[in-house]
């Protein structure tokens, strides 16, 4: 492969516009590049993850999602282009599983936190579902791979799962306690 930025900046995107991989150009505001941004924030995310000690197994898991979600930024850079396909959600679904039947079943609602890679991944959460939200609004009107909205809303559920047993692991998940005193 070649070099792809010989030169990073190009003064192109100053007038408030952007050029998409096709070639064509929209407007920085607009959704398909909120779109991009929102899943670019999330990759981001997964990396502060990563830079935390976390089970190997884990590591792998979240460097598979960031490869799936540059797939994903690379669809809505290029519309029309389908990468993400029914057995990437069910990989996730199985890891999902997998980490889930870790876990005692849940009676009260987790608050984000418990420890510094957990509280990134409640973090990354928050962002996936923004993002998958993002993806919702451009596919109103434009066509947007079905299955890359269907692994955000299946990874936003992994990275509750994931979170709770990062925290669990150091014994600090923590639970909304509805009667706890807010004056």
């Amino acid at each position: 492969m070649g070099h792809r930025l010989s030169k990073i900046y190009t003064r192109t995107g100053d007038a408030g516009t952007t050029g998409l991989a096709d070639g064509s150009r929209v407007d920085k505001d607009d959704i398909r590049i909120e779109a991009m941004g929102a899943v670019d924030e999330l990759n981001s995310y997964v990396g502060c993850t990563l830079s935390h000690e976390i089970p190997t197994e884990m590591r792998e898991c979240l460097t598979d999602v960031q490869h799936a979600l540059f797939d994903i930024g690379g669809e809505l850079a290029i519309p029309g282009s389908r990468t993400i396909t029914p057995q990437y959600v069910a990989h996730l679904e199985s890891t999902l599983d997998e980490v889930n039947a870790t876990l005692p079943p849940l009676k009260e609602f987790v608050l984000p936190g418990g420890g510094g890679a957990a509280a990134t991944v409640h973090v990354a959460r928050a962002v996936c579902r923004r993002a998958e939200r993002k993806l919702l609004t451009l596919s109103r009107r434009d066509d947007v791979n079905v299955h890359s909205r269907t692994y955000l809303n299946r990874l936003s559920d992994l990275f509750f799962v994931l979170a709770r047993a990062l925290a669990r692991a150091r014994g600090s998940e923590v639970y909304w306690d509805p009667k706890r005193n807010r004056g």
